[in-house]
């Protein structure tokens, strides 16, 4: 990733997927776990099911929703990242995983 790229983004964040791309902080690429890369490869496939766009405005109002009830625990309780979170170790998750599996996690 650029220097401008780490730049924009807050310091807290390893990674992120952006569709089309997945992006990495500094060098992370050579250490990359596969946690990781399963975490991010959850998010690209909800992304593309959500053709993109509604996928960040979901995530942004249902981050607001939560955020209110919530306050800083509102980001894990996000239903893409409980998938992606409760899924991160599982090798297969991606070949065995359902549309829409977020949707359960509401």
């Amino acid at each position: 990733m650029n220097k401008f790229m780490i730049w924009l983004l807050p310091k807290n964040i390893v990674a992120i997927t952006l569709y089309p791309f997945h992006m990495y902080y500094n060098g992370l690429w050579d250490n990359l776990s596969n946690k990781l890369i399963n975490h991010e490869e959850v998010h690209w496939y909800q992304q593309k099911e959500m053709l993109i766009v509604f996928f960040y405005l979901w995530y942004v109002i249902e981050w607001l929703i939560k955020f209110i009830i919530y306050g800083k625990g509102a980001y894990r309780r996000i239903s893409f990242e409980r998938e992606a979170y409760d899924n991160e170790h599982d090798q297969d998750y991606m070949d065995k995983r359902k549309h829409y599996a977020w949707i359960n996690l509401l």
